[in-house]
Order: structure tokens, then sequence, then C-alpha cells
């Protein structure tokens, strides 16, 4: 677990005795049917944040989410004048940490951190939470993927790996970190829409992907650009082609997707943030109003295209909007790939 901390403003000793008084007035006014009596969540928007904040972050320290996450946090702690707690909480393709975060109390002091695995999870596994539990707050990041292929393959551009696959349909193969990853249904798409038979190999992290990449045993991965890329400049592996909708900024000798053959196959991965359902509006938009301004911030811009994100920002509808229908699009892949999991 690892804190992001900033100290926190001195307060009048006067403050709570205030406070009690203030509690005390509105009990009372309340009583006599001029105001409406304490809610709960929605009146903590009032004095929100007044003790640490927790993000949970449902994969393993310096993954995609994880990195995103920390960048964010780092500056929002500030700005907030509060404690934030990331606390990382791995297990079944961020189902674990999603079930805790749902099942947390809506009051503005519990957030999850997301990839695109939360919304596939729905279609593919029974889990004991539901899309309602949790509402979006702000996408963070865009994380485009990187078509990596092994060294060893007899193939320069996505147009070679096609007609290499046609001719050996079983021998490719490609990586994943896991059943149900956005590199899982990204390869499952390229096979469906080049018309090739591939198998998957679900692997326990990017480590092993990139070990047994690098060996020759995979054949290609869909990846961000952060490990693999330094394989790449030491001619160990070789990048054909870059999901997003423009060129990478430092490798813009690397062609889209688009430009290498495949018109519309514009994919990749993100990061975003949740809430638990119920949780205020005021807090929502004042978390989403922060995050936008926060990954605006040059430093911050940096960091992110160091890591292979694109920083995003925006407003909770867009966050909404862009989970829906990537839900839609994940869950045709997995009907038309005929993808189960045990």
């Amino acid at each position: 677990m690892a804190r992001v901390v900033t100290p926190q403003p001195r307060r009048h000793a006067a403050a709570p005795r205030r406070l009690a008084l203030k509690t005390l007035l509105w009990s009372a006014l309340a009583a006599v049917g001029l105001v409406a009596g304490p809610t709960g969540p929605a009146n903590a928007a009032d004095d929100w944040p007044s003790k640490p904040i927790k993000i949970i972050v449902p994969y393993t320290p310096g993954g995609s989410t994880d990195i995103v996450t920390r960048i964010v946090m780092e500056k929002l702690g500030p700005r907030l004048k509060q404690t934030i707690i990331v606390e990382n909480k791995p297990g079944a393709n961020s189902s674990v940490g999603s079930a805790m975060a749902a099942k947390s109390d809506p009051d503005g002091y519990t957030f999850l951190s997301i990839l695109p695995a939360y919304i596939i999870n729905f279609h593919l596994y029974k889990l004991n939470y539901a899309p309602a539990d949790l509402t979006p707050v702000v996408q963070m990041a865009d994380l485009p993927l990187f078509l990596f292929v092994s060294e060893d393959l007899p193939v320069k551009t996505v147009a070679d790996l096609v007609a290499y696959g046609r001719k050996h349909p079983d021998k490719l193969t490609y990586a994943s970190s896991g059943n149900g990853s956005s590199a899982h249904l990204t390869g499952a798409d390229f096979a469906l829409q080049n018309k090739l038979t591939m198998t998957h190999v679900a692997y326990k992290g990017s480590a092993p992907i990139l070990t047994d990449l690098l060996g020759g045993r995979v054949s290609m991965v869909f990846d961000p650009i952060l490990v693999p890329m330094q394989y790449v400049k030491q001619n160990r592996l070789k990048a054909l082609a870059f999901t997003g909708k423009e060129r990478w900024p430092t490798e813009p000798g690397i062609p889209t997707m688009e430009e290498a053959g495949m018109p519309g196959f514009v994919t990749g991965s993100w990061a975003g943030l949740m809430a638990p359902a119920g949780t205020p509006k005021p807090i929502i938009e004042r978390m989403a109003r922060e995050i936008s301004e926060i990954v605006k911030e040059p430093d911050v811009k940096q960091k992110f295209v160091d890591a292979g994100f694109l920083p995003v920002g925006g407003t909770t509808a867009q966050f909404a909007e862009l989970m829906k229908t990537d839900s839609a699009r994940y869950a045709e892949i997995i009907k038309q790939a005929g993808i189960t999991v045990n």
C-alpha cells in the first residue's frame, strides 16, 4: 500500500464546538419541520473531504492502472488538502478489487481505478456485484496499444503477418495478461477481421509474456509501449503497428493499424475512475473536475506520454458514454469469437 500524503491545515480549537452547535441547530429546525433532517451521504458533500480518501487499484503495483492512478493522486492530494491512500487489491481480472469498491459506503471516501476489463468481466463471468453498483466518475487516460511480434517471425508488416497467418493457420499465437483483458479481445478482433485462426495464450501479468515473446514461444501481443519498445530498439522484437488514431508522438516511424491496411481498427485500453453508486453528485463532479485539470498539467502530460498514456479528462457523462460504447463493442467480439472462460 502506498500513500500520497498532504499536511493537514491547522484548525481553530473552537471548530468542534461550532460544529456541535451547528448540528444541534439543524436538528432542532428539522424537528419542527423547517428543514429536512440529515440524510447521510448527500450531506457528506458539504465538508468533503474531512478524512483520507481511498483509491482501490484492482491490479498489482507497477501496472498500467497503478501508474496512472499514482501520477494523478500525487497531484490530487494537495488540491483536496487531504491524504489519499492507494491500495492494490489484485485478483480475478480486477473483479476482487471491483467487488470491494462496489460494497463500500457511497460517502465519497472510496473510489476504484479501472481498465476496460471492468466492463468486459460482466460479459464473461458471474460476479458478486452488478454494473449498477458502481458509477462512472471520469476517464483519466487513453492507453493505445502497439502490435509487437517475435523477432523470429518472418514478417515485417501487418500485411506480412496476415499472409503468414493464412498460410500457417496452426502457428500464430497471441498473448494477453489474462482472459477478458483488452489485449485478449484486441487480438481476437484482429483475428476476426483478418479471418485468421490464432491461439490465445493467457498469462498472469506482463513479465512472462515478454519472456516468451523474446524467446519466440508466442508470436505476438497487443501491448502498451512502456516495456516492449526497449527491446524493439535492441532488434529483439518488432513493432508492426499502433492502434491509435494517429501515430505515437515518440515513435513516428510506426504506422497506425489503419495505415497498415486495417480501416477502422482504432482501439486500445484506457484508465478511469469509478465510485460506489449513491456517492453524492457534488463529490463526483468535484473529482471529475479536479482530475480533468490535473491531466492537463505539463508535467503530468509528460509523465503520461513517457509511460505510454494519453491524458483525457472530461465529464462524467463522456466517460459513461465511452464505457457504454466499449461494452457493446466487446460484447460483439466475445460473441463472434465464441470466447468463454472457466
